[in-house]
């Protein structure tokens, strides 16, 4: 694979991440094979464009959302893994916690989109969510994914 293709595969889960998070919902799923596999590890496999949409379809619906801040990504060959911190929403709780994710992308695709995170950071994430209704402060602003 050339240097050019990891390049636009990293560009393809980076526009992907940030449509997800400006709940570009037909955008996000675009980006998606037909026959996509996600998976939260430790949560069930979601199996197909159908099945995984409903994932960018929930977190775009009103009082709910996500966000994301990158922090830092690689590729080889078809693979590209990221680290960074996701943010989901729920009315103005907002609840951030550390993510490792793979990504395989198969001609400008995404084929399987796997997360793994750690239980005691979203624990950890939850209090300072709830902490932030009271005090602002606790948390920072994200910094968005740039194009």
């Amino acid at each position: 694979m050339t240097e050019v293709a990891v390049l636009d595969d990293q560009a393809t889960v980076r526009k992907f991440l940030a449509d997800l998070a400006d709940a570009r919902v037909e955008d996000a799923l675009a980006a998606f094979d037909e026959n996509v596999v996600y998976t939260n590890v430790g949560l069930p496999t979601l199996r197909g464009r159908n099945q995984a949409g409903r994932v960018v379809k929930l977190l775009a619906k009103p009082g709910l959302g996500f966000g994301v801040e990158l922090t830092s990504s690689a590729a080889e060959g078809g693979t590209v893994l990221t680290e960074r911190i996701d943010e989901l929403r729920v009315g103005p709780f907002r609840m951030r916690f550390w993510v490792c994710g793979r990504f395989d992308v198969v001609d400008g695709r995404i084929v399987l989109w796997r997360d793994y995170f750690d239980n005691l950071d979203v624990f950890k994430g939850i209090i300072r969510g709830v902490l932030a209704l009271a005090i602002p402060g606790v948390q920072r602003p994200m910094t968005p994914i740039t194009r």
